[in-house]
């Protein structure tokens, strides 16, 4: 039986796909400083339309002239984040006001709580510093932390997942280790958004003809980049960015090794469908990628590659819940003082 604040942490899961999703367009449509102030556009809550409002914006923000198709990609994100982080309060005031209570979870809800805050700041930090790629790649993972998050809240509160069979410990490292890698997949990821190197090659399976092409990870990896200038567009030359890009093709198949791994041996241990799941999710991931290459990055497929993120992501923190809540003497004990509850 589900738990009260079920509901209320599903609807905020989709609402974080939602706000992923919005982040990705705003990212690819070169939308990130669409206002160039936070978190109001030109001073408004909107994006200026009046001759009033566009001579405000004129004389305030002179080097910023208003477009105003960014402003509107750049405000609806903020608007959804807004509301995401609303419902959070709200899961935390109900996860606070119930506490105590069997299976009700506080730490998570409090987490999220704080994540979200700190999800604010780096989304003023991306306006304020100009798209810098740290702050930037540091606002996407915390994006998707707070989806992955929220999810597991929702699969905490469900009370519908049947608990499996004893699981080996080593299936249970390896699907660690698998989420950590998907982790780093994305932030590696979110590094080529931020860079702009998503085109850095565009054939398959060399890059510019070569398998080894000539590549810059000094500057491509310098983490320590000087904060002023403006980066939309990308600060890096064209062996930096293939560095980036490189890294991230071969992260995406030590993460497809990984993962091929894991969806074995959770077929020869009897989980059939969580490895049928993860193997679904792991194809469209890699077909989204191959198809970014080869079309030049079209944005519908673009978003969606962002998209089959989330999903690899979701479905690894699935499949890490289904098998540690097996080994959970909690779990067990919490489920039995429901049971005889009832009786």
């Amino acid at each position: 039986m589900a738990k009260p604040g079920f509901r209320l942490a599903l609807l905020a899961t989709v609402l974080a796909v939602v706000v992923v999703l919005l982040g990705a367009y705003t990212r690819l449509t070169h939308a990130g400083l669409g206002c160039p102030d936070w978190p109001g556009c030109y001073g408004f809550i909107s994006v200026p339309a009046s001759e009033a409002q566009l001579a405000h914006a004129e004389a305030n923000f002179p080097h910023a002239p208003v477009e105003a198709h960014k402003g509107w990609n750049e405000m609806i994100h903020r608007y959804f984040a807004g509301s995401l982080g609303l419902l959070i309060v709200a899961l935390a005031a109900v996860a606070v006001r119930r506490r105590g209570e069997p299976g009700q979870p506080l730490k998570l809800p409090l987490l999220l709580l704080g994540v979200v805050m700190a999800q604010a700041a780096f989304g003023m930090w991306t306006v304020t510093l100009k798209l810098w790629p740290q702050v930037v790649t540091a606002h996407l993972l915390g994006g998707f932390t707070t989806l992955a998050l929220l999810f597991l809240l929702t699969l905490r509160l469900s009370g519908r997942l049947q608990r499996l069979p004893a699981v080996p410990v080593q299936l249970r490292r390896l699907a660690a280790v698998g989420l950590l890698a998907v982790i780093g997949q994305i932030a590696l990821g979110g590094w080529v958004s931020s860079n702009y190197a998503a085109v850095a090659c565009i054939d398959l399976p060399t890059c510019h003809g070569q398998w080894w092409p000539e590549m810059d990870f000094a500057n491509g990896f310098h983490l320590s980049q000087h904060i002023g200038p403006n980066y939309l567009g990308g600060q890096l030359d064209s062996d930096a960015r293939t560095a980036i890009h490189f890294t991230h093709r071969l992260g995406a198949g030590l993460v497809t090794l990984i993962l091929l791994a894991l969806a074995w041996q959770l077929q020869r241990a009897h989980h059939g469908r969580l490895a049928g799941l993860l193997v679904l999710a792991l194809a469209v991931q890699i077909s989204l990628g191959v198809s970014n290459v080869l079309l030049h990055l079209p944005l519908a497929v673009a978003v969606a590659h962002n998209a089959g993120g989330a999903l690899l992501l979701l479905t690894l923190v699935l499949v890490n819940y289904r098998l540690r809540a097996a080994a959970n003497p909690a779990h067990a004990a919490a489920k039995n003082w429901v049971s005889q509850s009832a009786t």
